[in-house]
């Protein structure tokens, strides 16, 4: 049985240099959560940040999916593209932005909902297993997503939930 994407509002970034490259994404080996890094900020205003560094030219940043607080899921890059998230793994990979709360970093339950599903999603479509899925900090050792950088035990079950994901 396919696993059904979860509902995902499309608005993608225009191409520019500095959140959507345009650059084909060949091959998928693994699938990088990560959080925003300011609590308290909508899945709309990440994705405005996203926009606007074509302007500020700040640095180059942006990511396949940004889920919210909410549970809403906002893809800002489509897949068979890059995104500017994981440096050295952008052309190998897809990036999931979640959104939180509280300061310690942890998801709501409904963005901790739509990340096990869309996750379920996303390893179903590129014929991936629970190992492929990586948080930021297993590549390049950034504390992204914190919650589970500090909390090995609630990644494993992030993990854990993912492989048991049911409709």
């Amino acid at each position: 049985d396919k696993v059904e994407p979860p509902v995902i509002a499309e608005d993608y970034l225009e191409v520019n240099p500095y959140s959507r490259p345009g650059l084909e994404l060949i091959k998928v080996k693994n699938v990088f959560v990560h959080y925003t890094a300011n609590p308290g900020t909508s899945a709309a205003q990440n994705r405005s940040y996203f926009a606007n560094l074509a302007q500020t030219k700040e640095r180059a940043a942006s990511a396949h999916f940004i889920i919210g607080y909410e549970g809403e899921i906002i893809q800002c890059i489509p897949l068979e593209e890059q995104a500017y998230a994981v440096r050295t793994r952008n052309n190998d990979s897809i990036s999931i932005e979640c959104c939180y709360v509280d300061e310690n970093g942890e998801f709501t339950q409904e963005t901790y909902d739509s990340l096990v599903h869309t996750l379920a999603w996303l390893l179903d479509e590129y014929n991936l297993e629970t190992g492929d899925i990586l948080r930021h900090y297993d590549c390049g050792g950034k504390l992204c997503p914190i919650y589970y950088v500090e909390n090995a035990e609630a990644w494993e079950q992030l993990l854990q939930d993912v492989e048991n994901f049911e409709e």
